[in-house]
Order: structure tokens, then sequence, then C-alpha cells
């Protein structure tokens, strides 16, 4: 059965990086404007002319380079820094000192805390600081002294440089971890159904084998042995499985992707509903009574077939554990809010125990075939059993799923 592969992409940090695209052009417009406002007050005004010259088309040309981490590199942040602190230091040539010691902005204003949040968000705290420290010293150089303006401008661009980029930092450790663990989750899933088919079908067979060729003996018994020791293995690879590598930073300019391969859905949308008793009338025999309700028990065909298939899985475990003759009993019942399905049948039944010691033994027949089944649709499966009377496994699903179902069957009429 092709499987297909889901790409679930998952950003904190995107946010920021359209935040700081509309902050850039935003504070651009802002510096024009304080100069525009103060022209005729400045000393050498064309020169300002001839930075903003720079700074207008710099601010919208780069535009992509801010749009996500890839395209932010090293270089394009060093140049863009510099663009920024050029004006700072062209600053004293264009106004008065006096205007100077006053406290005017000085010709890039606050556009320069943009270059500085680029680091953040592309290298988090540690460049964040680095930037921070190379604008306070120009600061420090265009106003010719250390004064409580400058000290107080600086501490606010470091400090939110340095928090916005230990945030950063944060986000982007929380998405390897959640993409580690969902990749983790769809690994898991996907080998308890392999287990559950491998369970049904050549474990089951080389269980025969194995039986089968003991009781035969000759060549049949070593047949019979190998077939035994190729069980055990396989059971072990079943319950062991691997967990592959992850790819959590695959694409690290949209945040941490995740290849979850999954069962596809054979069904498209809108699909029919499925009667549950025509999946369960080849179960009944001569051994095995099927008890079900007069009107049709409607499932989603994906809920139905696996509810079938943890019946056949009960009534194999009745053929293999409680003998060819034991007899068996399925009864259907089509609840308002859910439908229960009972195998019950009249062997041995089950020691104490003896669950728990199976899985952990690696024979998971139970664990992934029955219960691992109805979790997947998201039912629940439980299972009694008393020592000479039998035992009964009692299989539900939530009506949500019929409900489902029979909202989709009207739509259909």
């Amino acid at each position: 059965m092709a499987k297909r592969e889901k790409v679930m992409r998952m950003s904190v940090e995107q946010p920021l990086w359209r935040a700081l695209t509309a902050y850039r052009v935003l504070t651009m417009l802002y510096a024009i404007g304080l100069f525009v406002a103060a022209h005729d007050k400045l000393d050498r005004p064309w020169l300002a002319v001839a930075y903003y010259a720079v700074l207008a088309p710099w601010t919208l040309a780069t535009l992509p380079r801010v749009a996500n981490a890839a395209s932010c590199t090293r270089r394009f942040l060093f140049a863009d820094l510099t663009v920024a602190l050029v004006g700072i230091l062209l600053t004293p040539l264009a106004d008065s000192q006096q205007r100077i010691i006053d406290g005017v902005p000085t010709l890039p204003s606050i556009w320069t805390a943009g270059s500085v949040l680029a680091f953040a968000i592309k290298g988090g705290w540690r460049w964040a600081a680095s930037a921070s420290l190379l604008v306070g010293v120009a600061n420090v150089v265009q106003r010719g002294a250390f004064s409580r303006d400058t000290l107080h401008n600086v501490l606010l661009v470091c400090i939110a440089s340095i928090a916005i980029g230990y945030v950063v930092e944060l986000a982007r450790a929380s998405e390897r971890t959640l993409a580690r663990a969902l990749e983790i989750e769809a690994a898991t899933r996907e080998r308890e159904r392999l287990a559950r088919d491998i369970h049904d079908s050549v474990l089951q067979v080389l269980a025969m084998v194995q039986r089968r060729g003991t009781a035969i003996g000759g060549e049949a018994a070593e047949l019979g042995r190998l077939a035994g020791e190729q069980e055990v293995a396989l059971r072990t690879l079943v319950a062991g499985g691997m967990v592959p590598a992850s790819h959590a930073s695959e694409d690290i300019s949209q945040g941490a992707v995740v290849r979850a391969v999954e069962v596809p859905d054979d069904e498209p949308d809108g699909a029919a509903p499925c009667d549950l008793r025509s999946l369960l009338v080849p179960h009944a025999g001569a051994k095995v009574t099927l008890s079900e309700p007069g009107a049709p028990v409607l499932l989603a065909p994906g809920a139905a077939r696996e509810l079938a298939a943890a019946v056949g899985a009960a009534l194999d475990n009745v053929r293999r554990h409680a003998g060819e003759d034991a007899r068996a009993w399925i009864l259907v019942e089509d609840e308002p809010d859910e439908v229960i399905v009972t195998v019950r049948d009249d062997g041995p039944g089950i020691p104490e125990g003896r669950l728990a010691e199976a899985e952990g033994e690696g024979r998971l027949g139970v664990a992934l075939s029955i219960r691992g089944r109805l979790r997947d649709i998201g039912g629940t499966a439980e299972l009694i059993s008393v020592p000479g009377q039998g035992t009964e496994v009692e299989l539900k699903v939530p009506r949500e799923e019929a409900r489902d179902a029979r909202g989709k069957a009207g739509k259909a009429r």
C-alpha cells in the first residue's frame, strides 16, 4: 500500500521576520520625516540628503533579505549594520555640535535598531550583543562624550535585542524538540501498524510451521525449529523497532520541519459509511455464532475495517489458544453513543498475568492487533478472562464515528 508524506511546518520566528520587514520601512520613513521637519537647522543638509538617498533604496531593495533566516546572510547583516553606523558617524558632520549635545537624533534614528534586531533573530542573543556594542561605540563617538541619554538609548537597544535573540533561541529549541517528538510518535504509530499486519500474517504462519514441524518430526522438525527462531527474531524486531533520524532542522528558515509517514486514507472525502455487519459475516461459521442488529450498523469505512480486523484477531487467538474445537460468539450492539462488539469463547481462559508476560516476550497480538487497532480509531478494548470460564473481549467505538458516517450518508442521499 502506498504511503504519503505529510510535512508540517512550525515556526515561531517567522512572524518576527515579517514584523522586522515592516519596522524597517516605517523607521526609514520616520527618519526621513525628522530630517524634513528640521532640515533648515542642519549645517550641511546636503550631506543628510545624500545619506537618505542611499538609506531609502537600500531599505526597500533589501526587504526580501529580511523575509526569513535563509535570505538574511551574514554578509548582508554586516553590510546593513555598516549603513547604520555610517549614518551615526555622519551626524556630527551634517548637524551642529550644539544640537548633538542637546540630544538631536542621529541621521538613521531608530532605523538602527532594525539592523541590531536582524542580528538577534538570525543569530540569537550573542549576535545581538555584539551588534549592540558596535552601535553603542558609534553613538559615543558621534556625541564626543558619554552622556546619560547615550547610555539610556544604547542600553534600551541592547536589552531589547538580547531579549529577542534569547527568545528566538528558546523557540528554535522548542521547535526542534516538538518536531522530534512528533516524528517519534509518527514512527511509533507506523511501527505498530506494521506490527499488527505482521502479527496477523507472517508471525502466525511461522508459529504454525513450528508447531506442525515439531509434530511431524524428522526434517520437518528442523524446519520448525528454524521457523521458531525466525519468529522470535521477528517479534523482537517488531517490538523494538527503529526510530529514523530527525529532520527537524532541514529548513530552518521555515522553522522545524516534520516528515511523518502515515497510512493513506483510501476512501475519498464524502465516502459512504460502511455497514459493520457485512464485514463480520465472513467470520461466522459452524463454531462462530454472529448476533447482530436488524438495522445496518454504520461506521466510517476506516473505523469499520479496523474494528472488523480486531474481531478477526480475537478469533485467531481463540483458535490458537482455546483449541480448534472451541466455540465463539460475536455480539454486535448499536448503542446511541457507541458501537460495541463482544467476542466470547468457551475456552479454558487466560491465567492471571499471562498477557503481561506474553507482551514482555514480544507476543503483541492483544496489545497491537486488538488494543492498538481500537486506539487508532478512538475506541477501547477490554479483555475479561476467568480461568476455566473462557475469555471475553469487548470492543467499543465511540458513537461520534458512527454519527459522522450517518451525516455523510445523509448528504449522499
